[in-house]
């Protein structure tokens, strides 16, 4: 399923970090338990958690598969794909001239950032043979 959305609240944020650092699928319950260990998640609902990975999954960051009667969550898109994602979807909403946008944008770029994006180019044009 494609990514319908990047933006993520500070809760789901926390949710992501979760099914990230696990490859197996999680449930509710194993989420809410890996949240409630950190001092600044606690006391939070079943439901609530239930409901922010509902909605993890409908904008397809999260993957759920029925296991008996609960749910498992994973990741479907890695933190490097959502964002792409963000990146993508700003670039989008530029109505005017994208190429002052993406100047604007690496004039605030620090030297490491423009060695990365200098290195990252060059692996899409080996990729793509030119």
């Amino acid at each position: 399923m494609p990514l319908r959305s990047s933006s993520l609240g500070d809760l789901e944020r926390a949710v992501m970090e979760i099914l990230w650092s696990d490859d197996s699928g999680l449930s509710v319950r194993d989420v809410l338990d890996q949240l409630e260990r950190r001092e600044h998640h606690k006391e939070l609902a079943y439901t609530t958690i239930m409901t922010v990975l509902d909605r993890l999954a409908k904008k397809g960051i999260a993957e759920r598969t029925r296991e008996g009667r609960a749910w498992q969550y994973s990741a479907a898109a890695s933190r490097e794909q959502l964002a792409a994602t963000a990146l993508r979807s700003a670039l989008d909403t530029v109505k005017a001239d994208r190429t002052a946008a993406m100047l604007h944008f690496l004039d605030d770029a620090s030297a490491g950032e423009l060695d990365d994006l200098r290195a990252a180019l060059a692996e899409v044009e080996r990729r793509r043979g030119a």
